[in-house]
């Protein structure tokens, strides 16, 4: 049985204007990576389904879903904040990337794929249940894993957010909610200049400071994320899996390397696998140097799949 690898071509067709670094480039970085690294060969591919309202409305406000439709233009861009824009394609995009989510739950829980990445945008993890910001329109992981919770029963759902900025939409939709472990690790003092205050016995949520690097990274996983991890003993795992870390990468300043990220990953999974038999869903936030993030994506990919 093959992992699941999930994605639409209309989440390229969403784009923010000349020069923005949340580009459709990014997608055809990581596919072309995975594919001339052989991993696709070992991936089964699903299409993207459009997520519908009730999914979405599991994460988000129903009013927060309508005023987006709204706003949707049919020509040029709608200015959403003074990072985030849309286009006429943006709201069937962001319908995909979260209706690959809430797919890759049925997959995983159902026995039809033991793990999956969903390779998507826009990315998710900074809108909350009724905002969108900072690139992000509907939460991903988050409609996802309510669709674990509310539509598959399960009691417990950990979300791991490596993502180099803080993960605020998440911590604002699940802050409270004891069925999810919520643990990150973010760069102190850049946006969305959240994440340091304690937000809950739910959170587990590490600001590192800029430089900071691999052994600070592992440190923080080791000492902080694994034991919380232990003691919740999830039923299924989902990953923001964000890679503007990497030392390539001017949105952020942790100094990460690709082998942090296959590192962290191996972390995660043997977690998953005595826990949860193996049941890891990843979806894809940040990452905007494009190199980096085929690389660092591949070598994610490569541990998520059981060949590293």
């Amino acid at each position: 049985m093959l992992p699941a690898y999930i994605t639409h071509p209309d989440c390229a067709r969403h784009e923010m204007g000349a020069g923005h670094p949340e580009c459709p480039e990014r997608l055809s970085a990581i596919h072309d990576r995975l594919l001339i690294s052989s991993l696709l060969d070992y991936m089964v591919p699903y299409d993207a389904p459009l997520a519908t309202d009730d999914q979405l409305g599991r994460a988000h406000s129903l009013a927060h879903v309508r005023e987006l439709a709204a706003a949707s233009p049919n020509e040029g861009h709608h200015q959403v904040d003074p990072d985030t824009s849309m286009n006429r394609y943006t709201m069937q995009a962001a319908r995909r990337a979260a209706g690959a989510s809430v797919l890759a739950c049925d997959l995983v829980l159902s026995g039809k794929a033991p793990a999956a990445f969903c390779c998507i945008r826009p990315p998710g993890h900074h809108a909350g249940r009724a905002a969108a910001m900072g690139f992000c329109f509907f939460n991903n992981v988050a409609v996802g894993i309510r669709h674990a919770l509310d539509v598959h029963g399960l009691q417990r759902v950990a979300l791991i957010d490596f993502d180099v900025h803080h993960g605020n939409g998440s911590a604002d939709i699940f802050k409270g909610d004891e069925r999810v472990l919520m643990c990150s690790i973010f760069e102190k003092g850049i946006y969305p200049f959240s994440g340091e205050e304690d937000e809950g016995p739910n959170m587990v949520n590490v600001g590192l400071r800029s430089r900071s690097g691999s052994d600070a990274f592992r440190a923080a996983v080791i000492h902080q994320w694994l034991p919380a991890l232990e003691a919740f003993a999830p039923e299924l795992i989902y990953i923001s899996a964000g890679f503007d870390g990497h030392q390539e990468d001017d949105m952020g300043n942790l100094a990460l390397v690709e082998g942090d990220y296959t590192w962290v990953t191996q972390q995660i999974m043997a977690v998953a696998q005595h826990h949860c038999r193996g049941r890891v869903i990843s979806c894809l936030e940040g990452g905007y140097a494009l190199s980096a993030l085929a690389r660092s994506a591949a070598a994610h990919v490569k541990v998520l799949m059981g060949a590293d």
